[in-house]
């Protein structure tokens, strides 16, 4: 069971039933002023159909979250977006140039890509087309209405421990489109992860290539034949 999400692999998240798909593995543009300016005031109603985000994790080890909006409602929402909290920690070091640090780092976010880089020889992390100047916000555009929208985060686990995500969804940048959960609710959450202090140990099956879990199996000395 599972979606493939074009622009990457296919990620495992379970069975989640959506307009009769099963989501298993699991726009643009920053919101600038003028486009802001131009919201349509109102409520929206939106539904948050489905959310992965693995409970175990380990440093280093790549993961993604992953989550699907639903517009629950008959008018179109202006620009479905989704902001996310505790992606950071403020660090107690007083001798950082930042006391802000990463939890995760977001390698790509929701929304198309640019398939080169802006400098041949510099290899970058692409935020996502979805990216805003909002704060830890991202925005993938105008949803009608029944309409579904996957926003899915690329991330690296940095900061061993349990973290809590807390997550928002907004029907746009400046306010005065506001989303509501079918019951009148904010459509608001929280994701529990604990990271690990070191990833899990891996090896390359020299078989078949693959990167499989556990140790380097322990060779086999052969034996001297039986006389």
């Amino acid at each position: 069971m599972a979606l493939a999400v074009g622009r990457r692999k296919l990620l495992a998240i379970g069975a989640l039933a959506v307009c009769g798909v099963l989501v298993a593995v699991l726009a643009g543009g920053c919101g600038g002023s003028e486009r802001d300016a131009r919201e349509v005031k109102g409520v929206y109603k939106v539904e948050v159909v489905g959310v992965h985000f693995p409970v175990k994790q380990a440093i280093a080890h790549d993961t993604h979250l992953a989550m699907i909006v639903r517009n629950a409602g008959t008018k179109t929402i202006p620009n479905v977006a989704v902001t996310l909290d505790s992606f950071y920690y403020v660090s107690s070091y007083s001798k950082l140039s930042s006391r802000k640090r990463p939890v995760w780092i977001v390698n790509t976010g929701p929304g198309a890509t640019a398939t080169d880089p802006p400098v041949a020889s510099e290899e970058v992390n692409p935020p996502g087309g979805g990216e805003t100047a909002f704060v830890n916000t991202w925005a993938l555009g105008a949803l009608g209405p029944g309409q579904h929208r996957l926003f899915l985060w690329d991330v690296t686990p940095v900061k061993a421990g349990l973290h809590v995500v807390h997550y928002t969804v907004s029907a746009g940048l400046d306010g005065k489109s506001v989303a509501r959960l079918p019951g009148g609710a904010r459509p608001t959450g929280a994701l529990v992860a604990h990271i690990a202090p070191a990833p899990p140990a891996t090896h390359v099956n020299p078989e078949t290539g693959e990167v499989v879990r556990g140790p380097v199996p322990v060779p086999i000395a052969p034996q001297p034949a039986a006389p």
